[in-house]
């Protein structure tokens, strides 16, 4: 089994690798950031649909808690380790370097890492992918709109709200759950650890998402209102329209 998840992120690394060069050459024109986001977009994918496949019991998603990871689930971890392993890479070459992204992306290696080390965990693991990777298509999504010349739309704020909403459900409903269960059942300290780290930066990146939703709210409030009165040239009278 070790060599057979080897194998997969081995050539995980270099499929993901040889996606981004294909998205580079086709969009010559598209920044770095951009054709990263595409292939991101498609591991986020990926991994929600490997982690569904992996899934046992849908009754019980994640059961059995600290058991012996099954050779789905582990295929699934060493997909996305292959993926988090090149996009780390990709942090390196990026004009703008991006600390949190790194330091994210190197712990949850460790944390995978880890996973796969032990054969345990795995229904914990699988489901803390789920629900991870279930609002990143829409974060990418939004930054892509933005290049594409969406920003400050209708389409970028229903974005932007869409991706708010899911992360909300997912990390702030569905991750307390998952790390309460995690912490209480017989798991190794570091996945124990890992769980917890991961709610914290959870909880702050929901602080900062819900201050970014309330913000582009407030600004295209300001704006409809600003828009709707007119002044006479003549007489300096305001008209709503």
């Amino acid at each position: 089994m070790e060599e057979q998840i080897a194998r997969v992120v081995v050539l995980g690394v270099i499929s993901w690798t040889t996606g981004f060069l294909l998205v580079r050459r086709m969009f010559p024109k598209r920044s770095f950031d951009f054709c990263n986001r595409l292939v991101s977009t498609v591991h986020a994918a990926v991994a929600v649909t490997l982690a569904s496949l992996s899934v046992k019991d849908w009754n019980c998603p994640m059961c059995p808690l600290a058991s012996t990871s099954s050779p789905p689930q582990m295929k699934a971890l060493a997909a996305s380790l292959s993926y988090l392993i090149y996009d780390l890479v990709c942090c390196l070459f990026d004009k703008k370097f991006n600390p949190d992204n790194f330091f994210h992306h190197l712990v949850s290696i460790v944390g995978i890492g880890a996973g796969l080390s032990y054969q345990k965990c795995g229904s914990e693991m699988v489901a803390a992918l789920w629900i991870t990777e279930l609002s990143s298509p829409f974060l990418h999504i939004r930054e892509l709109l933005k290049e594409l010349g969406y920003r400050d739309t209708d389409l970028n704020l229903a974005a932007d709200i869409l991706f708010a909403v899911i992360f909300t459900v997912a990390r702030m409903v569905g991750g307390p759950y998952l790390t309460y269960v995690t912490l209480s059942a017989n798991n190794p300290f570091i996945i124990k650890a890992m769980a917890a780290g991961l709610q914290l930066v959870s909880a702050f990146w929901f602080y900062k998402i819900a201050r970014m939703v309330k913000y582009k709210l407030t600004k295209r409030t300001m704006t409809t209102t600003a828009s709707s009165k007119q002044v006479d040239p003549q007489t300096h009278e305001t008209h709503t329209n």
